[in-house]
């Protein structure tokens, strides 16, 4: 360590040395303001999601691919499908190989923690500390599972996982779906009072706009994909998810405003059904960019390894239009994860987050310090959120951007061909129409169960 850092007097290599193992208040003391040790914690173990993000977005850019094969045992090798032996050519799938490792390392990583974490009550547990710091050597953990992962053989792997990466990413979407309809809530909640407060017509106007806003963009979204993914002649599946998803936006929005669900919800209304609506609309569309037939879908890509199709080749790359939206959604609801607990104790309970977390008054105190930039132990009587529950949610967002990155794809059974299965398309669908589902359920549950607290 003396040689790599310099000539450092003893007690600031004790602190360098100690921001490296330490808990998470050393490594951001003096950089942030006053912060929640558990807060924290959740952002460094999601930094490490996006690191690992962004390691697979470099590896599957084609200049970079082409370039994959230079590893020692990268694409070279005999693997076993189903039982049979078979020389395994990776050279046409190198990107979307590497993905898979790095989302397998990722999952990996935060599977050991959620294991790990079971049943932590407070940051007195010894494995609170754990949770909370070794970070240079939990890094050096996910580094090590990367590299391992790397050196699993072709064959049944690859065809096994993209059936983990489907039941994880539905999982995740599902997970989305609740983090959006809690946001539309609280959205529309704190507009309303804000109304209620002021008096002023500003913020009804401003709630009228965005609502006006996200339906109008979903009949134009709706409009275009049936221009551009359904034929006057054909593409019946296309027509008919489009138009079963825009029947039932149409039930819930009309749901939403019945006078019964407005007196069980006053706070219901136009806008958390104009967001539902444009999260299913995007929904749809990124299924029906996964539907495997040329003609119905202009974003399909097709790629071989076949010598006859190598100039006029189009590269499978993750960034069409679909994925990049899906990506940006990604990033937000992991940060959702990370930062808040939600404002309504339903929606905590089903996260198995607290509201204001457990044991926040433990800090609040060193918080108040004028001048003290520190993160404070807010966890002492109790965690303020399910460590393995936390994890879990993680290990679901990294099979999530797996599939996501590598456009839901699989090789065929003799891992020469990239294509599109129909399993993507219906993931996506039943995803759809569970997360409107859930919807409704928040509308009418007061009605159903009228004993129950929904506030």
């Amino acid at each position: 360590w003396a040689h790599i850092l310099g000539p450092i007097s003893p007690p600031l290599l004790s602190l360098q040395v100690s921001c490296l193992c330490g808990s998470a208040p050393c490594l951001l003391c003096g950089c942030c303001p006053s912060a929640k040790n558990s807060t924290i914690s959740r952002l460094l173990f999601t930094f490490f999601l996006f690191l690992g993000t962004l390691v697979s977005i470099i590896m599957i850019i084609p200049d970079v691919e082409k370039e994959l094969h230079k590893l020692p045992g990268f694409c070279e090798g005999s693997g076993s499908l189903l039982g049979v032996q078979t020389h395994v050519d990776c050279s046409s799938f190198l990107g979307h190989k590497a993905v898979y490792r790095m989302g397998f390392a990722m999952a990996a990583f935060f599977c050991l923690f959620a294991v790990v974490m079971v049943c932590v009550r407070s940051s007195k547990d010894p494995r609170a500390a754990v949770q909370n710091g070794f970070w240079f050597f939990k890094f050096l953990v996910l580094v090590g599972i990367t590299v391992g992962a790397f050196y699993i053989p072709d064959g049944a792997f690859t065809s096994v996982w993209f059936y983990f990466g489907v039941i994880g990413s539905f999982l995740f979407i599902l997970i989305q779906l609740i983090l959006l309809i809690d946001f539309a809530h609280s959205w529309s909640q704190l507009w309303l009072h804000n109304a209620s407060e002021s008096n002023a017509k500003g913020w009804y106007a401003a709630l009228c706009t965005v609502t006006f806003i996200f339906y109008a963009a979903s009949i134009a979204a709706i409009a275009l994909l049936y221009v551009y993914y359904t034929k006057p002649e054909g593409c019946t599946e296309g027509k008919v998810l489009i138009s079963i998803n825009l029947i039932l936006c149409l039930i819930v929005s009309a749901v939403s405003i019945l006078p019964k669900i407005q007196e069980a919800q006053p706070h219901s209304g136009l806008l958390q059904a104009s967001l539902i609506t444009l999260y299913t609309i995007y929904v749809t569309w990124s299924a029906l960019a996964n539907v495997p037939t040329q003609n119905c879908n202009p974003t399909l890509l097709v790629r071989n390894s076949t010598s006859s199709a190598t100039a006029t080749e189009l590269p499978t790359t993750w960034w069409d239009a679909p994925s990049i939206v899906g990506l940006v959604i990604f990033i937000l609801c992991t940060l959702f994860i990370s930062i808040r607990s939600s404002d309504h104790p339903q929606v905590n309970k089903l996260m198995l987050t607290e509201e204001g977390g457990a044991g926040a008054g433990a800090g609040a105190g060193e918080a108040a310090e004028p001048g003290v930039h520190r993160a404070y132990d807010n966890e002492q009587d109790g965690v303020s959120y399910n460590y393995t529950f936390f994890h879990l949610c993680l290990l679901l967002a990294s099979l999530y951007i797996m599939m996501t990155l590598t456009n839901w794809y699989r090789p065929d059974e003799s891992l020469q061909v990239l294509k599109s299965p129909w399993t993507a398309v219906w993931v996506k669908i039943c995803s759809s129409w569970a997360g409107l589902l859930l919807y409704l359920w928040t509308l009418v549950a007061p009605l159903v169960l009228p004993d129950r607290d929904f506030s």
